[in-house]
C-alpha cells in the first residue's frame, strides 16, 4: 500500500468513525424516548411489549431501507435495539427450557433479543409453572416440529396452567455433531434430546450404526457432557459447540431439509390486534356424529382460515380428547367473535388461549425444540 492509498484508507475510517459517534448519539436520544414511553405506558397500565408497534417500526425501516442495507442484518440489529429499549422501559425475566444454549434459547432471543434476563429451566413444565405463578414475564416452550410433530408436554402445559399465549417464533434447526476431538472415530457414545436423534437417525444408522446413542434432557446438556468426556458426542447446535469450545464432527446431519419448529410465548396478556394474527383455541367436542364437521362448517362459511388442529387424550378418561385448535385472526375480530360463538354450540368446553402476531415464516423460513 502506497501513501496516498493509506492516507485515503486513514480519511474513510475517520468518516466511519465519526457516523459511530453520531449513531450512538441517535441511539441515546431514542432510549431516552423509549423510557418516556414507559412512564406513560405505566400511568395508564399497559405493557412494555407491544409486538403490534414493533412490528410496524421494523416493517418502516425495511421500506425505508429499500434493500440498501442487507434485510436481515438490518432486522437483527434493529431487534435488538428495540429489545434494549423495552428493558429500558420495564426490565423482563424470560423463562426458557433451557440450559443456555438450547434451541429454545435461540428461539426466544430470536423473539426478544438479548436485553431481558434469561431464565433457563429444567422442563417444559416449570415454564408453564413459573409465568402461571409471575415469577417470570413470559416463557418460551416448543410446541412442534415439522419432521417430529407436535411436543405433548406443551399441549399439556396449554390444558393445565392459565396462562395466555401471547407470541410464536418459528426457528429453522440444524444439527452438528460434536466432540472434544471432532473425530468420528474416537467417539462412544451419541448423546441428545430425544427430538433430535429421531431428526438425525438416518445419518446415524449410514455413519455410526455400532455406536450407541443416549437420550437426554436438551441438546445442550448433551454439549455439556461431551466437553467433560472425550469419549461423547453431541448432536447440538453450531452455538453450542462454540459455547462449550467442542469441534466439529459433521454438520447438518438432519434427515430432511427445512426441518423447522415452531415455539409459543406464553404470557399472562395478549398483545391487540396487529392485521396478520393467529388465535389458538382447547376445545372438547360433543361425543355424537358429525361433531366435527359442525366445528369446521362455520369457520368455513366465515372465511376463517383452520391452520391447525391437534387432538390429545384427556387423562383420566379414556377415549375422550381436547382438541388444540389454530385460526387466522384476533379475538376483536368480528368475524372471529362471530365463529367462536358459532362453534361453542357444539363443544362442551371451550377456552380461548390467546391471540398473537403470526410468526414470520421469513424468519422461521425453512421453525425446532430443544
Amino acid at each position: 500500500m502506497d501513501n496516498s492509498q493509506y492516507q485515503e484508507l486513514k480519511r474513510l475510517r475517520r468518516r466511519i468513525d465519526k457516523i459511530d459517534v453520531e449513531l450512538v448519539s441517535l441511539l441515546q436520544e431514542r432510549l431516552e424516548v423509549a423510557e418516556e414511553i414507559g412512564r406513560t405506558k405505566a400511568e395508564s397500565s399497559q405493557q412494555p411489549l407491544d409486538l403490534s408497534r414493533e412490528r410496524e417500526v421494523i416493517q418502516h425501516i425495511l421500506k425505508q431501507n429499500a434493500k440498501k442495507f442487507p434485510p436481515e442484518g438490518l432486522r437483527v440489529i434493529f431487534g435488538e435495539i428495540i429489545s434494549a429499549c423495552r428493558n429500558a422501559q420495564r426490565p423482563a425475566r424470560l423463562g426458557y427450557l433451557g440450559p443456555e444454549t438450547t434451541f429454545t434459547h435461540m428461539a426466544a432471543a430470536r423473539f426478544f433479543g438479548h436485553a431481558p434476563e434469561f431464565v433457563p429451566l429444567g422442563n417444559i413444565t416449570e415454564v408453564f409453572e413459573e409465568v402461571e405463578r409471575r415469577r417470570t414475564d413470559y416463557g418460551v416452550v416448543p410446541v412442534e416440529n415439522s419432521v417430529e410433530g407436535t411436543v405433548a408436554l406443551a399441549l399439556d402445559g396449554l390444558c393445565d396452567f392459565k396462562v395466555k399465549v401471547c407470541g410464536e417464533v418459528y426457528l429453522p434447526i440444524s444439527h452438528d455433531l460434536i466432540s472434544q476431538s471432532g473425530r468420528i472415530d474416537k467417539i462412544r457414545r451419541v448423546l441428545s434430546h430425544p427430538h433430535a436423534l429421531a431428526q438425525c437417525r438416518g445419518w446415524l444408522q449410514r455413519n455410526m450404526r455400532a455406536v450407541p446413542t443416549e437420550e437426554v434432557v436438551s441438546t445442550a446438556q448433551a454439549a455439556r457432557w461431551a466437553a467433560v468426556d472425550s469419549s461423547v458426542a453431541a448432536i447440538a447446535s453450531p452455538l453450542a459447540a462454540r459455547t462449550y469450545n467442542l469441534q466439529t464432527v459433521a454438520r447438518h446431519i438432519e434427515d430432511f431439509a427445512g426441518n423447522t419448529t415452531r415455539f409459543l410465548v406464553l404470557g399472562n396478556e395478549c398483545p391487540k390486534p396487529s392485521g396478520k394474527d393467529k388465535t389458538s383455541l382447547l376445545l372438547s367436542l360433543e361425543d355424537r356424529p358429525g361433531s366435527l364437521f359442525k366445528l369446521l362448517e362455520p369457520l368455513a362459511k366465515l372465511g376463517i382460515n383452520l391452520t391447525k388442529i391437534q387432538s390429545r387424550p384427556v387423562k383420566n378418561e379414556p377415549w375422550r380428547y381436547l382438541f388444540y385448535v389454530d385460526i387466522a385472526g384476533h379475538i376483536e375480530d368480528p368475524a372471529v367473535q362471530e365463529g367462536i360463538k358459532a362453534i361453542r354450540k357444539g363443544c362442551t368446553f371451550l377456552e380461548w388461549l390467546g391471540s398473537y402476531p403470526m410468526g414470520e415464516m421469513a424468519e422461521t423460513a425453512a421453525n425446532s425444540s430443544s
